[in-house]
């Protein structure tokens, strides 16, 4: 007597839940800020330094610029002090991403199912918390010294520099993704970019009277575009083709940063 006896194979299909990125990004940019949260003594010393700069450098401009300056110095400086808070914050965003590569704290979310874009947007928001905070501090400080405040221009403008901030704060990450077995080529990198980006953008000094080789230089470089964007937003101009030419700025950098981003994290994991 022959006995058939059937082994059913059981085949279990996960199929992956369908994420929200927002809900990643979320996720991301809350584990992010714990640290931050825990010291909150760094919060506020960022957000207190903008004010010593303005303080120390704006006087200087006023003497060496004059009536240069079509709104005002303040009207012209407060939207740069911004622009370069939001530069060195989310271009220094890979160096936490180097010390999680010590840590293993990297790969244990890569196997998460975060997608990756997440990993870059949430990290370069995180960013912005400090900074709409810094923001709010410097404008409510200024605004009795001359500073002329547009609210809807400001709003317009903050949440500019957080589409410019992603595209940068991608690059810092792809960039960290690169150099992580020599992790100190980051900060030789970056420091090699950061600043020249500032000093032909006309962040702290117009470029009027600078040479030829730097006005033409300065057409080529985004963060130029953004600096008059701002300067544009917060002086209540919000339909002007410098803010046209600003949100084209910030996004093709955000598109080209998160590509490059994704990519560079893809063959990582590999």
């Amino acid at each position: 007597m022959t006995t058939l006896t059937l082994n059913p194979t059981t085949t279990a299909t996960t199929e992956p839940s369908s994420r929200n990125l927002f809900g990643d990004i979320r996720t991301v940019m809350a584990r992010e800020l714990k640290p931050v949260l825990r010291d909150p003594f760094t919060m506020v010393f960022g957000m207190v330094q903008p004010l010593v700069f303005l303080a120390l450098f704006g006087p200087l401009l006023r003497g060496s610029m004059g009536g240069s300056v079509g709104n005002g110095v303040w009207q012209w400086f407060v939207p740069s002090i911004l622009v370069m808070t939001m530069l060195f914050g989310t271009s220094t965003t890979g160096s936490n991403l180097l010390f999680e590569f010590q840590t293993g704290a990297h790969e244990r979310m890569l196997v998460t199912p975060l997608s990756r874009s997440s990993l870059l947007i949430g990290r370069a928001l995180k960013e912005m918390v400090p900074l709409f905070g810094q923001a709010v501090i410097v404008l409510a400080v200024m605004t009795p010294f001359a500073f002329d405040l547009h609210v809807g221009g400001a709003i317009v403008g903050l949440a500019l520099l957080a589409v410019f901030g992603v595209g940068l704060g991608s690059f810092s990450y792809a960039l960290a993704l690169a150099v992580r077995k020599q992790d100190w080529m980051f900060w030789m990198v970056q420091q090699t970019f950061l600043f020249p980006l500032m000093i032909l953008s006309g962040m702290l000094l117009p470029l009027e009277t600078g040479p030829e080789w730097m006005k033409i230089a300065s057409k080529f470089n985004p963060l130029s575009y953004l600096v008059d964007a701002e300067r544009a937003l917060f002086s209540g101009s919000v339909t002007t083709s410098p803010v046209l030419w600003g949100w084209v700025a910030a996004l093709a950098t955000t598109a080209l940063g998160l590509t490059i981003g994704v990519r560079t994290m893809l063959r990582s994991a590999d």
